[in-house]
């Protein structure tokens, strides 16, 4: 079975934007990957940044990649 979310760019700048948790993020960081040509990484990671911090960006690229081990 595949997942898919419509429009998962918006999805997680929504996120980012409505006080979400950087695990509940990086969950759908994770769909980001998957879908990688309907998202635009340099403007999600801006915003992850601006919402947090550079380590935080790293925290959540961390446990998204690690949704597929």
């Amino acid at each position: 079975m595949r997942v898919e979310l419509a429009n998962p760019q918006r999805v997680i700048l929504d996120e980012i934007a409505n006080g979400m948790t950087r695990d509940s993020v990086a969950l759908t960081y994770a769909f980001c990957i998957k879908q990688r040509e309907q998202v635009d990484f340099p403007t999600i990671n801006r915003a992850i940044i601006e919402r947090w911090s550079m380590s935080a960006l790293e925290h959540i690229k961390r446990r998204a990649w690690a949704k597929f081990k």
